[in-house]
């Protein structure tokens, strides 16, 4: 999602919450960042991957919960960190209420948009690795690639195809088959 020029800083939480309720942003150190809309590939993405997740977690009656955006993350409260990663899995439960999760998801996935690539493969790369995410994926459909970030066990950029199946790494026995989801949707 295209991230547009940076905004006055928020420094609360209680800002934030004062934003507009149709207003899509982030917050970096207190900066704030709108987004735009995203596109139809990227929702598909979006609708694709959070069903086999879903359906992964359920089959195992797993303890963990995968949500889309807008779902916010406070990273951290000083300076202020909000983003609202494309997919995120939560396997510590007493860091969800009901409107946020408070600290690292367990496993993130970010679907670039063409105006805004840095940010995924620089800026929240840093970001979630800093702040305790386990796993990050950015998923770009214009090159048709998967950047996998296990920073749990020190495996950082590790490049896939989208013909390519890859194991979920936070869990022993998840492969994502990227070929069937790009063939689903034509990609």
């Amino acid at each position: 999602m295209p991230a547009i020029q940076p905004q006055p800083t928020i420094t609360t939480l209680k800002e934030y919450e004062a934003l507009p309720e149709d207003a899509r942003a982030e917050v970096f150190d207190g900066q704030i960042y709108y987004m735009a809309s995203p596109s139809r590939i990227h929702q598909a993405l979006i609708t694709n991957l959070i069903t086999t997740f879903h359906t992964y977690i359920q089959k195992k009656n797993g303890d963990c919960e995968v949500f889309p955006a807008p779902f916010d993350v406070i990273l951290s409260k000083n300076p202020l960190t909000i983003v609202q990663p494309d997919i995120m899995i939560v396997c510590d439960k007493d860091k969800l209420d009901e409107q946020r999760c408070n600290g690292a998801p367990d496993f993130i996935i970010e679907i670039v948009s063409p105006s805004n690539a840095s940010d995924d493969y620089i800026k929240k790369a840093y970001y979630y690795k800093n702040y305790g995410v386990r796993e990050y994926w950015i998923v770009d459909p214009k090159r048709k690639t998967i950047t996998v970030n296990y920073f749990e066990g020190n495996i950082v950029s590790v490049q896939y195809l989208f013909d390519s199946t890859i194991k979920v790494n936070i869990y022993n026995d998840l492969y994502i088959n990227f070929s069937e989801i790009a063939d689903l949707l034509d990609i």
